[in-house]
């Protein structure tokens, strides 16, 4: 009996030191995160200007900028996780806790509603034609018979797509895993033109000078906003739209805006 007490003793003492240990915590305001002393944010690289390495391999952008401000106000440092932009839009990153927070220059969609909640806006978004130096298209029209390329699952692609069945164009639009991907297709003559949100051709415009010329933009009504859990974090999402409201308030959105944007359109 001692001889079976102590073998059953041993087994618990290894099945305690191999539990897994929870390294969920809490910030210093009480918001729950998946990680303790950490806002660990799910984005998908590369989106410059709104998240992107620096030549140190650092992940930088305006995305980031606002999001440390979140990580500043709980006292905690932001962590980001590259991964899938499939699994941001679907919920499926929040739901399974490999993130407290999704930025990702991310349009706000009903669809997207369903399964995410989103703070409130932070970035009035519209879509550009883009095309290299040199060609004539100008609209969307003027791609028939030609190939057009899109980054998949994202709004643009779902724009173009809709364009093209409603004015029966004879466009072949060809969907790219990322920006990267759909932006080499451009340059290297693989598709004739590019849709994609402005701000990212622009800043490729800056880093690529007079290799590709914005076309023609289309005012779509989007508005970016940062995922959470669906019903899942109401602190956190309250935190959030707090901290973008009161930077918006003393001056900071605007200076962050700036150097990751550019100059602020005045309000309409």
């Amino acid at each position: 009996m001692r001889r079976y007490l102590a073998l059953a003793l041993a087994g618990l003492l290894v099945a305690g030191g191999c539990a897994k240990k929870d390294t969920s915590g809490e910030s210093s305001t009480g918001v729950k995160l998946v990680k303790a002393g950490a806002l660990t944010t799910c984005t998908h690289l590369p989106y410059a200007p709104f998240q992107a390495k620096d030549a140190t391999g650092k992940v930088v952008g305006f995305d980031v900028a606002l999001v440390d401000l979140v990580a500043a106000k709980l006292g905690v440092t932001q962590q980001i996780v590259d991964t899938p932009f499939e699994g941001i839009k679907s919920g499926q990153d929040l739901n399974t806790g490999k993130c407290d927070i999704a930025a990702a220059g991310m349009t706000i969609t009903d669809e997207r509603k369903k399964v995410l909640d989103f703070s409130e806006p932070y970035f009035d978004a519209t879509q550009a034609l883009v095309a290299l130096t040199g060609k004539p298209y100008k609209a969307l029209a003027d791609l028939n018979g030609k190939r057009l390329g899109v980054q998949g699952e994202t709004t643009g692609e779902a724009y173009v797509r809709d364009e093209v069945k409603k004015n029966n164009l004879k466009v072949e639009v060809v969907s790219y895993r990322d920006l990267g991907s759909e932006q080499q297709a451009l340059t290297t003559g693989q598709i004739e033109a590019a849709v994609g949100d402005l701000p990212v051709w622009n800043e490729y415009d800056k880093k690529n000078p007079g290799k590709v010329v914005i076309a023609a933009g289309f005012d779509t009504g989007e508005q970016y906003g940062f995922a959470l859990k669906k019903n899942g974090n109401p602190e956190l999402l309250k935190t959030v739209n707090e901290v973008l409201a009161a930077s918006r308030k003393d001056g900071t959105y605007d200076k962050i805006y700036a150097e990751w944007i550019g100059p602020k359109p005045a309000a309409k």
